[in-house]
């Protein structure tokens, strides 16, 4: 027969396996080495990765804005069109729970530089944080808030409001914050509605409610638009000592309310500033170069935001403008400084 004798076969089957098994594990190693080879290769390709990722997060600034359906959050969307520069600047609006809520997120809020707030805000930390002061910086006086005390025919003074029912709007709102605080300066004990000034002025119409207290920008649409009967009006609120801190003085003019406001009269109130501030980070820390950087494009674009298809607001701003209260961000007053004495020197 042509086979091998047993003994020899079953030695033969041995050596074969042992050489198997000898060969298996440098199989397996080579197999490893080069699953590792591969994912040292995965790791070095995601390196640009992860620095592309540290260029943009080194220029990125969180702007609190406010409420979606507010101007703030508007003004802080224009600002990011106008600022945005790629990975070497990108300014990011962020909706919080409205304007008095800004301060409380640029203080506590991981990633937030910058915020849009009312500047009596500032009031809420006075006791609990009396360093407020010197924790916020502002870049820039955005623009006024106008108080506008709106009341029925039969209310004919501030004083009538006692006891009677006055709406400030929606809570997070400027007026829903500052309205309760301009009144407890008044010394006026109101009853203090917030409800959506749409529902309270179709209450006021019907004698359910005294009055309404908006806190915005001037003209407002539901005052210049809408048909009040005879008698319904503005209230005038002085500007005096008990305002100094936070407040300005303003006007309520004919050319803005004609149906309300007669021909060659006028309406004294106060005005809430509207501020961008920043918080007061160390000159030489990343997060302060980061807002550094944003003062420089937002000032030198600002002519920008004051083209048509913008918030007419952005018309009124003025760079040099102060805020009651508040320090300068000192790259904001560098730039000033800078602008200043380029326009004083000799061509």
């Amino acid at each position: 027969m042509n086979t091998l004798p047993r003994p020899r076969s079953l030695l033969l089957l041995a050596t074969l396996m042992l050489v198997a098994m000898m060969l298996q594990p440098a199989d397996l190693e080579a197999q490893t080495a080069q699953s590792s080879k591969g994912n040292a290769q995965v790791v070095r390709r995601s390196f640009p990765q992860e620095a592309e990722k540290d260029r943009m997060n080194a220029w990125t600034v969180g702007l609190a804005g406010g409420l979606l359906e507010g101007a703030p959050i508007r003004l802080a969307a224009e600002m990011a069109r106008v600022v945005d520069d790629g990975a070497n600047l990108h300014l990011l609006p962020i909706v919080t729970r409205g304007a008095t809520e800004n301060l409380n997120s640029l203080l506590y809020l991981r990633g937030v530089d910058t915020a849009i707030i009312n500047s009596d805000a500032l009031e809420e930390y006075r006791i609990q944080a009396p360093q407020i002061r010197s924790r916020i910086t502002y870049l820039l006086n955005l623009f006024p808030s106008e108080l506008h005390v709106f009341v029925r025919p039969e209310i004919t003074s501030l004083q009538d409001l006692a006891g009677r029912k006055v709406n400030f709007n929606t809570q997070g709102t400027a007026a829903a914050y500052s309205g309760p605080l301009i009144f407890s300066r008044l010394g006026i004990e109101v009853e203090k509605m917030f409800i959506p000034h749409q529902v309270a002025l179709e209450q006021m119409r019907k004698g359910e409610m005294a009055a309404v207290v908006f806190i915005t920008s001037k003209p407002v649409d539901a005052f210049v638009r809408g048909r009040w009967e005879a008698g319904f009006k503005f209230l005038p609120v002085q500007y005096d000592s008990k305002f100094e801190d936070y407040y300005l003085p303003a006007t309520l003019e004919t050319n803005e309310y004609p149906n309300l406001i007669k021909q060659g009269d006028r309406v004294s109130t106060i005005a809430v500033p509207t501020a961008l501030v920043a918080f007061n980070w160390p000159p030489r820390s990343n997060r302060y170069q980061r807002v550094a950087r944003f003062v420089d494009y937002l000032f030198s674009r600002i002519d920008r935001l004051q083209a048509p298809g913008f918030d007419p607001k952005w018309k009124s701003i003025n760079l040099a403008a102060t805020v009651p209260g508040l320090a300068r961000f000192q790259a904001a007053q560098e730039w000033l400084d800078r602008k200043a004495r380029s326009a004083q020197a000799p061509p």
